[in-house]
């Protein structure tokens, strides 16, 4: 019997430890790779069973396993429609380190939702697979990939003006794409063996702010460059210098966040929306379609903002704490918009977002869930003054203020007229006047957001740490996920599941300034609730039936709890 495989790419874009197309090419007579470009047909399932598995004669189809909601609905159908045209199907997990199934499963069947309790899970876990043998030519063998004389106009790779793009002025690729630049930079990055050996947390300064020849979170992204070999790379470094690597404090750390954000995101179709996430709280945002325009495109005023979403659009990547300051900025800092719209432009712009880490973080830098001191506040000057005193990285992305001096630099605004002048630069004219008062802008949305906990002070515990003077410090020294600071003593409500035959519906709040509203919903499956918020309702009357609603620390001893009451479903 003559053996056709496909190889279906979505992400995993490489030949080093891809697993399923390891395995498909074994005793197989043929290999066809594919990867569908338009986003429409690659969730249809359609375009297999109408082209490929009849007009190919394929009897083998492998893929990547894909841990995120769309993806898994979208390989049931696939899988289906494979076997039932009497296809093999083969799928491997290797995007991710480990099998998040597995990690869930050792939680009682809940997703982990603090860092800390996603820790003491993978430690109890089978170490990570060793990467899977390399595709080449020998490991190809007999296997071969037919091509017909029309193959480039049939299934060539479109140019950029095929695809109605203007490339007119583009200038070169800041991150030129593929497996083979990917793993040129993981070269480059494990020779600082100082540097790696020494990495605690993400840290800025003028230089980082800009792209590096290291850089490799598009190619994580992409699958360009394997997770799994990186780990393991990365163990051997730290065993060749002799330094002990404990997360989140470590590159390891690194890795261990992108993994959490998966494990939480794998059974939450609603993780990117903050109706109907059972993870997220409830605020009711501002809808302000003017100031989100003038955020995504660098036009707020504030040059330090400006001068980051306009290297956003440029180049598809800011640094990690360049990303907090704009997300802090629209959402819970300045201008009261929904971290979904950020997470939108992020989306469409940067490089590296993929919807679970993505979405994972602009809950978590609005405070919506995962992080509640939302008393700490990035100043849209003062954070960046510090970090490059000299003003060059403004001066790099808006030209239009390099000729002010580092003293108005960040605040141009305050310049005399005299200095704006000898800058060719006037305020409110050439380059636009803050759109906000940041110092009453900040004052009154952490009031905003000290009001909402407050509301849900009821449940003990929940505002232990949030001082009674919270203020905007304008230091953007909050916690950092990367730095593990926000696991230490997060307090979190966990509504703990009943029996799967009983499931309760619980009633999410809806949060506004001054008052609370409840929405019935069915919780997702796999989640028992979350820190902040959960799935609690206030019991306001007694003598009614409750059950116990139990406070715990993820991080601590799950024994140690507290009882507060709530509604039960009738």
């Amino acid at each position: 019997m003559v053996v056709n495989t496909i190889h279906w790419f979505r992400k995993g874009l490489r030949l080093h430890d891809n697993p399923s197309l390891r395995d498909s090419i074994i005793r197989a007579d043929t290999l066809r790779c594919v990867y569908i470009l338009d986003p429409w047909f690659a969730g249809s399932s359609n375009v297999f069973t109408a082209i490929l598995f009849k007009e190919w004669k394929i009897t083998r189809l492998s893929y990547e396993y894909d841990s995120e909601p769309f993806g898994k609905d979208r390989d049931a159908a696939i899988k289906k429609l494979a076997t039932e045209a009497g296809v093999e199907v083969f799928v491997r997990i290797s995007h991710t380190l480990y099998d998040l199934d597995k990690i869930i499963e050792l939680n009682g069947g809940q997703s982990p939702l603090t860092y800390k309790r996603f820790q003491t899970l993978i430690s109890r876990m089978d170490p990570v697979e060793i990467p899977a043998e390399t595709i080449t030519a020998v490991v190809m063998g007999k296997c071969a990939t037919p091509v017909s004389d029309d193959h480039d106009d049939k299934f060539g790779v479109p140019s950029l003006e095929e695809l109605g793009f203007e490339t007119d002025g583009l200038s070169s690729a800041v991150w030129p794409g593929g497996e083979t630049e990917a793993l040129t930079r993981l070269e480059r990055h494990l020779e600082r063996k100082a540097w790696v050996a020494n990495f605690e947390r993400p840290r800025m300064n003028a230089n980082s702010l800009l792209a590096s020849p290291t850089g490799l979170s598009p190619y994580f992204r992409f699958g360009c460059l394997s997770c799994r070999l990186f780990h393991f790379k990365l163990t051997d470094l730290y065993r060749k210098v002799k330094k002990n690597s404990v997360p989140p404090l470590s590159l390891y750390g690194q890795l261990l966040w992108r993994e959490f954000f998966y494990t939480a995101a794998t059974n939450n179709p609603h993780f990117d929306k903050m109706e109907f996430n059972p993870i997220c709280m409830q605020i009711s945002w501002d809808r302000n379609p003017e100031a989100l325009a003038k955020w995504s495109e660098g036009r707020t005023g504030f040059p330090w903002i400006d001068a980051i979403m306009t290297q956003l659009r440029q180049e598809g990547w800011i640094h990690h704490l360049a990303r907090h300051a704009v997300a802090c900025f629209l959402t819970r800092g300045d201008l009261w918009i929904s971290w979904e719209e950020g997470m939108k432009v992020f989306e469409e712009l940067l490089l590296d977002a993929d919807w679970s880490v993505n979405a994972g973080s602009w809950m978590w830098l609005s405070c919506s869930s995962f992080f509640q001191q939302f008393f700490h506040c990035y100043c849209p000057v003062g954070f960046g003054r510090r970090t490059d005193p000299n003003g060059d990285y403004i001066r790099r992305y808006l030209p239009i203020l390099r000729g002010f001096p580092a003293k108005f630099i960040y605040d141009p605004w305050n310049a005399p007229e005299s200095v704006q002048k000898i800058a060719k630069c006037i305020i409110g004219v050439h380059y636009p006047k803050p759109m906000v008062n940041h110092a009453e802008a900040s004052r009154i949305n952490i009031e905003r957001m000290k009001q909402i906990y407050q509301q849900l002070s009821c449940y003990r515990g929940l505002l232990a740490t949030v001082p009674s003077n919270a203020t905007n410090n304008g230091d953007g020294n909050g916690a950092d996920p990367s730095s593990g600071d926000n696991t230490q003593e997060s307090t979190h409500i966990t509504v703990h599941p009943s029996p799967a035959s009983s499931q309760p519906k619980f009633s999410p709040f809806t949060v506004s300034c001054d008052q609370l509203s409840v929405n019935s919903v069915q919780p997702q499956p796999g989640y028992s609730g979350v820190g902040m918020v959960g799935q609690a309702h206030k019991q306001s009357q007694r003598g009614r039936g409750t059950s116990t609603l139990k406070r715990h620390s993820e991080d601590r001893a799950s024994d140690g709890l507290s009882k507060i009451p709530r509604h039960d479903s009738n």
